[in-house]
């Protein structure tokens, strides 16, 4: 079950269809082993075999999967109206999000602007977990060791990388307002505001809105951001519910 855990990961990651000895390379496995894998995953259609170049990539079945999951995933469905409602209201894009510790975040929720210019993201789009205004969130209330999260920040990427003392300052300025703001550090020209969704007194989700700078500035970056955090706030209570009651039945 690992090997083929890993074998879809790196598929995933791959921009282009690897052949099997590429695979097999790659993750450290036996050539004949890792291809009975492969053909077991073909065989369920989370994998799919080019039979002109003999190689692999994700197949449909994949989308079957991540289908299930977010019909069990509470915070999208929870989430959802509160994206469209900000998404209409303001013209942004917005994204529930789903934290995975210090390592990632996948968006599991979204609602589109209308505007030309938008945020290239989908659902199941991952990123660094410490990343632009949601991972302030994730600093600020999540807990972790302040050099664990350096350590982390060292290894981002941005448009305009702010220095680590802009980012402490950040992170401080998170926890008195109780919502993030990255104004084009992680893209130029684009402000990103998210607030953190506590869920058994952990920092699990985060709504967030996505839109050009001079857009945020002419609604008030403020105002978004006051907006969000109740938005979070709400959506912590109704999780924790939901929660609760998958947890009686």
């Amino acid at each position: 079950m690992t090997r083929a855990v890993a074998i879809l990961k790196l598929l995933g990651k791959s921009e282009a269809p690897q052949g099997l000895q590429a695979i097999a390379r790659r993750l450290g496995l036996v050539p004949s082993t890792c291809l009975h894998i492969l053909r077991v995953l073909v065989d369920e259609e989370l994998v799919i075999l080019d039979p002109a170049s003999k190689r692999y990539s994700l197949g449909p079945g994949i989308l079957t999967v991540a289908r299930y999951a977010l019909r069990r995933n509470g915070f999208a469905d929870v989430v959802q109206p509160t994206l469209d409602r900000l998404s209409h209201d303001y013209n942004v894009t917005a994204v529930g999000i789903q934290v995975l510790g210090l390592d990632h975040m996948v968006v599991v929720a979204i609602s589109r602007s209308a505007q030309a210019l938008r945020l290239h993201v989908d659902i199941g789009s991952r990123f660094p977990a410490l990343i632009s205004a949601t991972g302030r969130c994730i600093a600020a209330f999540g807990g972790y060791p302040q050099a664990e999260l350096e350590r982390r920040f060292k290894l981002l990427r941005w448009d305009r990388p702010p220095s680590l003392a802009a980012w402490r300052r950040d992170i401080e300025k998170t926890r008195a307002l109780g919502y993030a703001v990255d104004d084009g550090n992680y893209i130029t020209g684009v402000t990103i505001i998210a607030a953190p969704v506590v869920t058994r007194q952990q920092v699990s989700h985060a709504i967030v809105v996505v839109c050009v700078s001079e857009q945020a500035r002419q609604i008030g970056v403020a105002r978004l951001g006051k907006e969000l955090r109740e938005a979070a706030a709400e959506i912590s209570v109704g999780l924790d519910a939901w929660y609760a009651e998958r947890k009686d039945l």
